[in-house]
């Protein structure tokens, strides 16, 4: 032990006994160093290190194998309660969208095959939608008969109108 720390066993052996025993303290500690001192501690066998170390290493990777298996699983789980959430509230939202509409349609409509030739309305939508749609196939294959510029302007405009009348009702 340096003199450094013998002088700060002193001191603290100083404050909790009185001379005689912090003396006899302080004299068997340096007696428990020397003792530990001349008998230092056996190494292990290299075999053993080696065994520990796999054991160690098996342990490890079987608790991250199952710790991934159940973040996957949980995962999974996790997914299907969501998908299973969604589905109900569509099923349910469907349910009630059925019973609103069908209250809401004409019967005749209602049983129409063809609803589109049945409702007015819904047949002229529908044949702007395909001169629209047949404008912006001529305007991409470049088959459009006039300047680009002009027939895009054209076809934004429509798109407009028809976006506005939509949502007018």
């Amino acid at each position: 032990m340096n003199n450094r720390n013998e002088e700060n066993l002193e001191e603290l052996f100083g404050k909790f006994f009185n001379p005689e025993e912090a003396g006899q303290a302080e004299e068997d500690i340096r007696k428990t160093e020397q003792i530990l001192s001349e008998n230092p501690a056996p190494k292990p066998d290299e075999e053993l290190i080696a065994d520990i170390k796999a054991q160690v290493t098996a342990v490890l990777l079987h608790k991250t194998a199952f710790r991934q298996t159940v973040y996957k699983v949980a995962a999974v789980a996790a997914i299907f309660l969501v998908l299973a959430g969604i589905s109900v509230k569509l099923f349910e939202k469907q349910q009630s969208e059925r019973i609103q509409y069908a209250s809401i349609m004409p019967a005749v409509l209602w049983e129409s095959d063809d609803i589109i030739t049945d409702d007015a309305d819904l047949a002229v939508l529908n044949a702007e939608i395909d001169q629209i749609e047949n404008d912006a196939i001529a305007l991409r294959l470049g088959t459009a008969n006039s300047n680009g510029n002009g027939d895009l302007t054209e076809l934004e405009t429509e798109l407009m109108e028809i976006d506005n009348d939509f949502w007018k009702g």
